[in-house]
């Protein structure tokens, strides 16, 4: 009986970041916020399919996304690592209530306009991923080294939980009150966020780091050469996600292969979350992990893996378990590779190496819509989601194989207290 409880108190989320009141205050205002921002996500496209009825419109949104998406999220890594982070983090915050004003007018309007939502959506995305590289470097400044793991973990509870309710609950408010009071909620939770970064500690840059130029960002793939540790954690995510990410096929898998409805189709793209959500609730081993690269292969696979059974079920429960299992497969690959990017990269870099990271983890799912699609329509939805997961086991295996150093990487564990 002891060993078991014991068992389960190492595999329990670890709490110690909570121990430090900044970490934890920002935890609880980046939480409310991005459910805020999630239930207002919502209203973008339901907005655009309300007013044209083109799913085609709809889809462009993406497209309005990816080069800020590929481009800005560089700069702000460069920006970060040169200038006070907090000062950063409370001028995007800033521009984003800006944009989330301007949404809510737009829905006021007695005729909103489509072209509106084009343009305030590619600022939003552009001022997040401008923000995104100092918010993510935050880390090492407000918990010690032994703790990057478990401060990882314990992010990801609240945005797993925003990605699983937000959505549900902006189409209720939508439906029960209308798009206007999505906006308006998502403008009202940026004060939480804005408060708790006002209240943290000045974060001026570390050691010698020149001014955001070209430079400094090339400084930072530089600094990728040759370092198998962060270039295989590149790698091995991207052949996840661009070979094992078939969300582009969550429609049409709904409706033929598993014969249900549009409610079908949220049930698969809320169920990798569910299980990073339940992931996240069993992550205090995370924080023990001496063999980093390794467990970040074996995760990665685990996710290729549970793709490719999903792409074998006929019915909505055993799809949706699949799912779930890939979910919280990504989600231990996402904190190892969080936690390796944060102790291998030197602290007046670590802004532009997240930036980079940030680039490549919001456009490899684009390529794997892309891929999945292609693939479907020259064979059909099974052979696409299978192959996809084998794909996966067997890119994530090659980086292995090629880079020995990101296999063999070590880190130095302490013990939870």
């Amino acid at each position: 009986m002891h060993e078991g409880r014991s068992f389960f108190a190492r595999m329990r989320v670890d709490t110690r970041p909570f121990r430090h009141r900044d970490f934890r205050n920002l935890w609880i205002g980046q939480g409310i916020s991005m459910i805020g921002g999630e239930i207002g996500t919502v209203a973008i496209p339901y907005q655009v399919y309300t007013l044209t009825h083109s799913t085609a419109l709809v889809g462009l949104l993406g497209l309005a996304s990816l080069i800020p998406l590929l481009v800005v999220p560089l700069i702000g890594g460069a920006i970060a690592d040169a200038l006070d982070r907090r000062t950063v983090l409370l001028r995007t915050e800033t521009g984003m209530v800006v944009v989330t004003t301007l949404f809510l007018v737009n829905s006021l309007l007695p005729h909103p306009r489509v072209w509106a939502l084009f343009v305030l959506q590619s600022l939003a995305v552009a001022i997040f991923s401008l923000g995104r590289p100092a918010m993510s470097s935050l880390t090492p400044r407000l918990v010690p080294e032994e703790e990057y793991a478990a401060a990882s973990a314990l992010s990801s509870v609240y945005s797993s939980l925003a990605a699983v309710g937000g959505p549900a609950v902006g189409g209720v408010l939508i439906a029960a009150a209308g798009v206007p009071w999505t906006f308006g909620v998502d403008l009202v939770t940026y004060a939480a966020s804005f408060v708790v970064i006002w209240r943290l500690p000045k974060m001026p840059p570390v050691g010698d780091v020149d001014r955001p130029s070209l430079k400094s960002i090339v400084d930072g793939f530089r600094f990728l050469k040759g370092n198998q540790p962060l270039i295989g954690i590149f790698a091995v995510d991207t052949s996840a996600m661009v070979f094992g990410m078939p969300s582009a096929l969550f429609p049409a898998i709904a409706l033929h292969q598993l014969h249900g409805d549009a409610a079908t189709v949220g049930y698969l793209y809320s169920a990798p979350y569910a299980g990073a959500l339940a992931g996240s609730l069993f992550s205090g081993w995370t924080s023990r992990v001496r063999r980093m690269g390794l467990a970040v292969t074996i995760a990665a696979c685990a996710w290729g893996a549970a793709i490719a059974g999903f792409g074998f079920t006929t019915s909505l429960w055993p799809a949706l378990f699949f799912l779930a299992l890939a979910g919280g497969a990504d989600f231990y690959s996402a904190v190892l590779r969080g936690t390796m990017l944060m102790r291998a990269t030197p602290a007046n870099l670590l802004g532009r190496l997240q930036g980079i990271e940030f680039a490549q983890v919001a456009s490899a799912p684009s390529l794997g819509d892309l891929e999945a699609g292609v693939l479907a329509s020259l064979t059909s939805l099974r052979f696409s989601i299978v192959s996809g997961g084998v794909l996966c086991i067997a890119g994530c295996a090659a980086a292995s194989l090629l880079l020995p150093k990101f296999l063999k990487y070590e880190a130095r564990v302490e013990p939870a207290g």
